[in-house]
C-alpha cells in the first residue's frame, strides 16, 4: 500500500518494498534499497518480493502519484550488520582475515594512550602460537611476523587511536583442499558455514581456522601490558591434560613462564609432558586426533572486576573461552566437580590477612564471587576437542547431498592445546582489561580530590600555570620527552 499508511499487519520488509517499488530508481533510492533489500533477504519469501512487484505501475515502471507514508520512511532506516567478528565493550578487538588470504590481523580500539608498547612484546605472543614449533603441531611454517599498523607514534607509544596490527600469510598450499570444496569434513564448520551463509573459503578453513587467532594474540599482548602496568597482572596458562595424561603438582602460587616454555607440551610437570607428547604422537603417525585441557590462572587480578547480572566476570570469560576454535567445555574454580561436595564443604572461609587484608583460606570460588573478582587467583579450565580435520577415511556427505568418503588433506595440528596456551591467555587478557576499564568508568569517576585532567584535558602545560613553558617537567605536561628533545628526535627521523 503505497498511497496510505501501510496496513499494520503486514511485515516490515514489505512495507519497505512498497516504497521501494513506488520509488524512482534513482540515485536517491539507493540508500534505501539497501537498507530494505537486507532484510527482505534475512526475513522474506519470494511471495513478498512478487507483490511488492507487483504494486509498480503498468510494464514495471513506477506508479508516478505514490506517496510513501512516515511508517515506510521509519522502516528505510533499519538495515542488518555484520556480526560477530568484534569482541569487548571499551577495550574493542575486531579480527580480519582467512586462513589462506592475503593476510589476518586485528584492529583495537579503545587502548589507552600513553602506553609503551613495542612490535616486539606482540610478535613474543604471536612466536609462541604459531604453526611449525614441534613435531606435535602443525608443520605449516609460517613466521608470522607483524607489522603495527596505525595507533603507535614513532616514539612506541600509543595514541590513543585504533591500532592495526597485520600478520601476511605465506606458506598456505590451497591445492591441498580439493577433496573438501564439495565435501564436509565431520565436525568441522564447513557444513554450518555453507548452511548459514551459502558460501565459504574453502582453502584453510577461511574464518573457522585457527590462524584467525593471530589478531586475539596480539591484541592480547595489548591487554597484557596494560594489566601489568596498572596492577602488576600475571596471566599464565598451560596444558594441563591430554586425552586421559593428567598434570600433577603444578603450585599456581608459584608457577611461571619458564616452566610452562621448558617442553613441547607446554606443561610444567615435565613427567606428565613426557607422557602427553608421547600420546599426542602415537594418534598423529596414524593420522588421527586428540584432545586436552587448558588450565589458566590469573595472579593480581584486581578486585571488583565483573557487573552483575549479565555481565558477571566468569560470564564474560565463559564467552571468551568458547568463542576460540574446537573448544567444547568451561570451567571455573571447583567446576563440575563442585557438585559433589556440601555447603560446608565447598565455602571458602573468609580471614584477615596482616599484610593484604581480606583473603579467602580456600578458593574453590576461582577467584571469583558473585560474578565480581576478590583478589585471590583466578582458575579456569578450557576442554578442546581433537582436532577435526584428519587423514583417515571417514564417511561424509557433499555440497550436492550425496555420501561419500573424505580422506582429508593439509596440514594441520595433531593437538590443539599446545598451541592454545598464548590463545587462552590472551582471551582472559582481553576480558579482564575490558572489565577494569568498565570498572574505572563506573566506580572511580567520583570522590576524587582533582579533576583538573577530566575536566581540561592530559595536557597539563597547556592550562596549568605550574607547567606553562615547561616548568613542571614534561612528563607532568603528558609528554614523554621535552619539546626540544622531541623536535629534534622527529627532525632527525
Amino acid at each position: 500500500n503505497v498511497l496510505g499508511a501501510p496496513p499494520p499487519s503486514l511485515p516490515l520488509a514489505f512495507h519497505t518494498m512498497s516504497m521501494l517499488a513506488a520509488a524512482p530508481t534513482t540515485q536517491a533510492s539507493v540508500g534505501v534499497r539497501s537498507a530494505g533489500a537486507n532484510h527482505l533477504a534475512a526475513k522474506q519469501s519470494r511471495g513478498i518480493v512478487g507483490a511488492a512487484a507487483a504494486v509498480r505501475g503498468n510494464h514495471g515502471k513506477p506508479a508516478q502519484s505514490a506517496r510513501i507514508s512516515a511508517a515506510a520512511r521509519r522502516s528505510s532506516r533499519l538495515s542488518v550488520r555484520a556480526q560477530g567478528s568484534t569482541f569487548g565493550r571499551l577495550f574493542r578487538v575486531t579480527t580480519f582475515g582467512e586462513s589462506h588470504g592475503g593476510g589476518v590481523g586485528c584492529v583495537v580500539d579503545g587502548v589507552p594512550p600513553r602506553l609503551n608498547i613495542t612490535r616486539e612484546e606482540l610478535q613474543y605472543e604471536l612466536d609462541r602460537r604459531r604453526p611449525g614449533q614441534s613435531r606435535i603441531t602443525t608443520p605449516r611454517n609460517e613466521e608470522d611476523s607483524c607489522e603495527i599498523l596505525s595507533g603507535v607514534g614513532l616514539d612506541g607509544v600509543t595514541l590513543g587511536t585504533p591500532i592495526a596490527v597485520l600478520v601476511r600469510n605465506k606458506d598456505h598450499r590451497s591445492q591441498d583442499y580439493g577433496e573438501i570444496a564439495v565435501a564436509y569434513r565431520p565436525s568441522h564448520a564447513d557444513a554450518t558455514y555453507d548452511m548459514k551463509y551459502g558460501v565459504r573459503a574453502i582453502a584453510g578453513g577461511g574464518r573457522s581456522s585457527a590462524r584467525e587467532t593471530i589478531g586475539r594474540v596480539a591484541a592480547g599482548a595489548i591487554a597484557k601490558k596494560v594489566l601489568k602496568e596498572i596492577a602488576g597482572t600475571e596471566i599464565l596458562a598451560y596444558v594441563s591434560q591430554v586425552r586421559d595424561v593428567v598434570a600433577t603438582g603444578v603450585d599456581h602460587e608459584t608457577l611461571t613462564m619458564e616452566e610452562v616454555e621448558a617442553n613441547i607440551a607446554r606443561c610444567p610437570d615435565q613427567a606428565s609432558a613426557d607422557k602427553m607428547i608421547e600420546a599426542i604422537d602415537k594418534v598423529r603417525v596414524r593420522g588421527d586426533s586428540c584432545g586436552g585441557v587448558v588450565t589458566c590462572i590469573v595472579r593480581g587480578c584486581p578486585r571488583g572486576l565483573g557487573a552483575p547480572v549479565f555481565d558477571k566476570l566468569e560470564a564474560d570469560l565463559a564467552k571468551a573461552m568458547m568463542s576460540l576454535p574446537a573448544t567444547k567445555g568451561f570451567e571455573v574454580g571447583s567446576g563440575f566437580e563442585g557438585v559433589n561436595t556440601t555447603g560446608t564443604a565447598h565455602n571458602d572461609e573468609f580471614y584477615m590477612d596482616p599484610d593484604t587484608g581480606l583473603r579467602t583460606r580456600t578458593n574453590r570460588s576461582g577467584g571469583i564471587q558473585g560474578g565480581i573478582s576478590n583478589g585471590e587467583i583466578v582458575e579456569l579450565r578450557i576442554a578442546f576437542k581433537p582436532t577435526s580435520t584428519i587423514t583417515q577415511a571417514q564417511q561424509t556427505v557433499n555440497r550436492e547431498g550425496v555420501e561419500q568418503e573424505l580422506k582429508a588433506r593439509g596440514r594441520h595440528d595433531p593437538c590443539v592445546v599446545p598451541r592454545a596456551v598464548p590463545m587462552v591467555e590472551a582471551m582472559v587478557a582481553l576480558v579482564l582489561v575490558d572489565h577494569l576499564m568498565m570498572h574505572f568508568a563506573q566506580c572511580n569517576l567520583l570522590g576524587r580530590d582533582d579533576y583538573s585532567d577530566l575536566v581540561q584535558g592530559n595536557m597539563k602545560s597547556l592550562y596549568d600555570p605550574a607547567h606553562i613553558g615547561g616548568a613542571g617537567g614534561a612528563s607532568a605536561g603528558g609528554a614523554t620527552m621535552s619539546v626540544k628533545d622531541m623536535s629534534a628526535a622527529f627532525s632527525e627521523d
